[in-house]
């Protein structure tokens, strides 16, 4: 019985070009013992989410793009995504951090029609995500990778990172940071070194990265000016607000962090300049947001460029093995992404927010530039 429900509520529901949500969720509302079958649907949905390519991460992104934050559907999908990743004893790469950023607590109750409504709407999202670029294995595949033991370069890293962020005092965060960007090239440049001496089988690795709204394409070339300095590439989804980032796995690492901290600092010195129009008088806009992230992004990737160049050219003998790596990281992006297009960046048209977006960039005191052909900053 229970299972002939949940089959007659998901082709009233879900597989129909016109689905009827209530007739469906009235199915499931009459019969309890339908719950458990309609649990079970819902792990095998993530299941096949992560084998088209997606992550934790990412459905929680989707659901929260399509269904709101913070809602039923956000839990009900943290709750199915922990079922089902905890069949494995072991998870890949970054799945752990993605599922301790899942909202935590149950749905509040609600009446048995309303719940149901709920699921079905979450299914239906699930059910219609398409496949993806793959960035890593699936829990259950063979892993390549260790998954456990952070580096302590870049725990140094991280750590360096969160003073810049907190500390209220600019020139201390210009320091940390600029230490932070220092230690990533110098790792970088160390981990060749390793790979090459043992001649280790090490080939490009990618991630994904959030790429939020507002002034998402402002945000996309700051992540690309940032991965560009440390020698991956960045190619924006718009449409499902996320980058993926091809590169050496020490690499993204250090991409992903760097870029979640420049963001604060970026949004941090645009609320401040912000201010200080408002108390000269003029009035700011949403163009003035934008130029100043745009601008801020473009100066960042100069500047992060030319730390990582001046790292580099003090190990001139290993020239032609990071130049064979940067070429391995462009053949695995044009493997993953053969197809892309130029995206210009629109509404940067306030002089203000431009000219105050390259001053903090440059009280930053880092720099990075796009290696990816997929975001003109122009």
């Amino acid at each position: 019985m229970s299972e002939g429900t949940v089959d007659r509520a998901f082709a009233e529901a879900l597989y129909g070009s016109e689905g009827d949500l209530d007739t469906a969720a009235s199915l499931l509302a009459a019969d309890p013992a339908s719950d458990t079958e309609l649990a079970r649907r819902g792990r095998e949905l993530v299941r096949r989410a992560w084998e088209r390519g997606w992550q934790p991460a990412d459905l929680h992104r989707m659901v929260v793009r399509d269904l709101g934050p913070d809602t039923a559907h956000t839990r009900l999908a943290a709750r199915l995504i922990r079922a089902e990743t905890g069949r494995y004893d072991v998870l890949p790469p970054r799945w752990t951090g993605q599922l301790d950023a899942l909202p935590a607590g149950e749905a509040p109750r609600t009446d048995r029609f309303s719940a149901a409504t709920t699921t079905l709407e979450l299914y239906r999202l699930l059910l219609r995500l398409p496949a993806i670029e793959p960035v890593g294995p699936v829990p259950g595949e063979a892993l390549s990778v260790p998954v456990a033991g952070e580096p302590r370069t870049l725990a140094r890293i991280r750590a360096l990172l969160a003073k810049a962020e907190a500390t209220g005092y600019p020139p201390e965060a210009e320091a940390l940071s600029a230490k932070a960007q220092e230690l990533m090239a110098r790792h970088s440049v160390d981990e060749a070194l390793l790979a090459s001496r043992t001649h280790a089988k090490d080939t490009p690795a990618a991630c994904r990265i959030g790429v939020d709204a507002p002034y998402e394409t402002a945000k996309a070339v700051l992540l690309a000016a940032v991965a560009g300095a440390n020698r991956c590439q960045a190619v924006w989804n718009s449409a499902f607000g996320f980058s993926t980032v091809v590169g050496f796995e020490p690499d993204l690492e250090a991409v992903e962090l760097l870029y979640t901290s420049l963001l604060v600092q970026a949004t941090t010195a645009m609320t401040r300049a912000e201010a200080e129009q408002r108390a000269g008088g003029r009035k700011r806009t949403k163009t003035f947001r934008q130029s100043f992230l745009a601008a801020y992004a473009q100066r960042i990737g100069d500047r992060l460029a030319a730390v990582a160049d001046e790292v580099t050219e003090e190990r001139g003998e290993l020239l032609p093995v990071l130049a064979a790596r940067d070429v391995a990281v462009t053949g695995r992006t044009e493997e993953m992404f053969p197809e892309t297009v130029t995206t210009r960046m629109r509404g940067v048209s306030d002089e203000a927010g431009w000219h105050e977006g390259r001053s903090a960039a440059d009280r930053t005191r880092l720099s990075g530039t796009s290696r990816s052909d997929e975001i003109d900053p122009a």
